[in-house]
């Protein structure tokens, strides 16, 4: 269904709305809602141009919001539509957060409906949209991190539904269980751990003045929940992105030299951390390593691998990474009507296959991706396993950028990858 139409300068934006069943394999069953937005050049609309369906990282994020015609949609509106899905549960379509629970009437329950929000299910919702809004035709495909789990898993299902596919940041792991995804990927955060404060030396001791307080003192968020050293702790996600040394370093400085959390600070801190916001990312984001196992909370066993993520009196606290823990789900205000359900997918090991290796290496598809060698959330090995097992797919490693080159650098970062796949490159 098509909702309304507007302009920016430059913009052409068209949104639309699609009914999709909550089990693709349950067609007469319940239904949600799928938001997506069409993206024109306003000075190409006469020409007949492909699609380009654009999946976002997370899981559990909307699309883009775009207020300009610049980075990598610059560049894609000069050679094709664009489509913004805002995967199931996310955005405007219909959301998945603490306030929309009135549904659910149990743990087992909400547990049940969660498990219909990994890649399977998105790339479902995906050739229903391609059916009805693109009329059957094959689509170009661009996913920065994990949508391009989604994409390796449409390739390994429907390739015939796809004219060519870019990657960035996101060639998913295949045939590994989540234990080695974490151990390899807690490596890499020591390292940016060790480099971060190489580059911020004072902040040794100003993590730690933080951190002592904190074991002392009950210091509430204003948005609710609980601040500890462990969710403290967990402002290191953004140490793999090019501008999170910086974000940390500034978000550090107003706890003040003798670290006391006052209020900016542990505003900057809830909007550094957007679990609670996005559930769908802490309940499913291991689960989207699994298929036929159970994670049975995998970041929180191999830490135990790695000693030098122990708080310990006296001594430098390290942050940690995209890793999700069970405390969350009672530091977290607004995670914890999801406690008992994150619980229950933690245990279960009825996760279907995402992946075929042998279709992957038949793949007759077009496509080139980017492997960051420092990728602090995609471990780079693993990707490039991944990668030499997808036919035809051209690969291009580079530490000129961090995980977030999309956003940062967009136009030139995907102007690279078409090239790459039209051979100029």
């Amino acid at each position: 269904m098509r909702l309304g139409v507007h302009r920016i300068p430059g913009l052409l934006l068209v949104d639309h709305e699609f009914e999709v069943p909550l089990d693709p394999r349950e067609p007469a069953g319940e239904k949600i809602r799928v938001f997506a937005r069409e993206l024109a050049a306003t000075d190409r609309l006469d020409a007949h141009l492909p699609w380009l369906l654009f999946l976002q990282g997370g899981p559990g994020f909307a699309s883009p919001r775009p207020t300009e015609r610049s980075g990598w949609i610059k560049r894609a509106l000069a050679d094709y539509r664009v489509l913004l899905l805002d995967q199931r549960g996310t955005g405007r379509s219909t959301p998945v957060v603490h306030d929309t629970l009135g549904r659910a009437r149990g743990a087992r329950e909400l547990a049940d409906y969660l498990k219909h929000f990994r890649a399977d299910a998105i790339v479902a919702d995906c050739e229903q949209i391609r059916e009805e809004l693109c009329e059957g035709r094959p689509f170009s495909v661009l996913g920065q991190s994990y949508g391009g789990f989604c994409i390796t898993h449409y390739l390994s299902t429907r390739p015939d539904a796809l004219s060519e596919v870019f990657v960035t940041g996101g060639l998913p792991p295949l045939r590994t269980s989540p234990d080695d995804v974490y151990r390899a990927t807690y490596r890499r955060v020591l390292e940016r751990n060790r480099q971060y404060f190489e580059r911020y030396p004072g902040d040794v001791d100003l993590v730690r003045r933080i951190v002592d307080r904190l074991a002392v003192e009950d210091v509430r968020l204003p948005g609710g929940g609980r601040l500890t050293p462990r969710r403290l702790q967990q402002l290191g996600l953004q140490l793999g992105m090019s501008d999170g040394f910086e974000k940390l370093h500034y978000l550090l400085e107003q706890a003040g030299p003798d670290g006391r959390p006052g209020y900016s600070f542990l505003r900057g801190l809830e909007a550094a951390q957007s679990f609670d916001s996005n559930p769908i990312y802490a309940v499913l984001h291991e689960a989207i390593y699994c298929e036929g196992t159970a994670s049975r909370w995998a970041a929180e066993r191999v830490r135990r691998e790695f000693p030098e993520l122990d708080v310990r009196p006296g001594e430098p606290v390290l942050f940690t990474g995209e890793m999700i823990y069970p405390f969350m789900f009672e530091d977290y205000e607004y995670l914890r009507p999801f406690r008992e359900a994150a619980e229950i997918l933690a245990e279960w090991d009825g996760w279907p296959a995402l992946y075929d290796p042998e279709r992957l290496e038949a793949n007759s598809v077009p496509g080139a991706a980017s492997v960051y060698h420092d990728d602090m959330y995609v471990d780079r090995e693993l990707s490039l396993a991944t990668a030499r097992r997808i036919a035809g797919l051209r690969v291009w490693i580079t530490n000129e950028h961090q995980h977030n080159a999309l956003r940062a650098d967009g136009e030139p970062v995907l102007d690279r990858l078409i090239r790459m796949r039209r051979g100029e490159i």
